[in-house]
């Protein structure tokens, strides 16, 4: 059992801001279920180290997402103020934050990612556009730095161009974080995603699910709205590529440091048979609607085995 109170860290302010406050809530339910005290604090980034000085002796427990609760920013603080947190440590959370030096490590590592480029937000402008077009035919724009498929863009035709162009003002004041931008190419195919955790000293991967999205792809809306998206678990895929994904999610998890959990999304192009490895989340969300819980559920693990697993697995 967990001895020491937990501080559930909640909140923080960027786009992921509800989406943490459903992951608290289900942490919350799950503590009171195995009486483990605790208390909630909603993080401001400007006075989360002054706060925190009041609760040595806790264990912290990352409820957050996104920027400075997922990019290693919190991380680095409380492990300068000698506080045991859970999730990633402040390497591996910085690393897997930023898809681009996410990207050059598997790619060194024989590991599958549609080609990419980065470009200054600055020069994204109607002739860039033209020219990306020209280069990828159908390509991805999306925040280096960011997380539930916030800012993504999809350009499959001169159709979808010409209303990005239309709306470009809009969308890079949405993107007024973002210095660089990734364009990304776009790959036609099957959207899987594999969950892993590490408890043990051993990562098991758990289930592969596919998702069909009633959007153009699995967005904010469609992760977190009810009846968005459908999700096939186990993945509608052959048994062949069903364990690839679960090996290659495994190798990613540990070449990535990443330590309790970890979500890793795939493309199965159909036509060519290869699965594209697109990123990684340290943090994956644990709401009702998630895609951890459902994979855990389908192995037989109870939420609160994968809570009590995060608590026991310390920075």
């Amino acid at each position: 059992m967990i001895k020491k109170k937990v501080l559930i860290l909640e909140g923080g302010y960027n786009e992921e801001h509800d989406v943490s406050l459903k992951t608290s809530l289900a942490f919350q339910k799950t503590l009171k279920k195995l009486n483990v005290k605790f208390k909630i604090l909603t993080v401001d980034p400007r006075l989360f180290e002054k706060k925190i000085k009041k609760y040595k002796g806790y264990i912290f427990l990352n409820a957050l997402h996104g920027p400075f609760g997922e990019d290693g920013q919190i991380q680095k603080i409380l492990k300068k103020n000698n506080i045991k947190f859970t999730h990633s440590n402040y390497r591996s959370s910085r690393l897997c934050f930023d898809k681009v030096a996410t990207k050059k490590i598997i790619s060194r590592n024989k590991i599958l990612t549609p080609k990419y480029m980065i470009l200054d937000k600055k020069k994204l402008n109607l002739v860039t556009l033209t020219k990306l077009k020209k280069k990828f035919h159908q390509f991805i724009i999306k925040p280096i730095e960011s997380g539930s498929s916030f800012g993504i863009q999809i350009i499959k035709s001169n159709k979808d161009l010409n209303i990005l162009n239309k709306n470009l003002i809009s969308y890079k004041k949405k993107l007024n974080n973002q210095k660089k931008l990734l364009v990304e190419e776009y790959i036609k195919g099957k959207e899987l995603t594999v969950s892993t955790i590490n408890f043990s000293n051993q990562i098991e991967a758990l289930a592969v699910t596919q998702i069909k999205s009633r959007n153009s792809f699995f967005d904010y809306k469609a992760k977190y709205s009810k009846g968005f998206s459908q999700k096939v678990l186990p993945a509608n895929i052959s048994k062949k590529n069903y364990t690839k994904c679960l090996n290659i999610a495994k190798k990613i998890h540990k070449l990535l440091g990443c330590k309790s959990i970890a979500r890793s999304d795939f493309i199965l192009n159909q036509k060519s048979n290869k699965i594209y490895f697109l990123e990684i989340n340290t943090q994956p969300g644990l709401t009702s609607l998630s895609l951890l819980p459902e994979q855990a559920k389908y192995k037989k693990f109870f939420f609160e085995d994968i809570v009590l697993g995060i608590l026991k697995n310390l920075n």
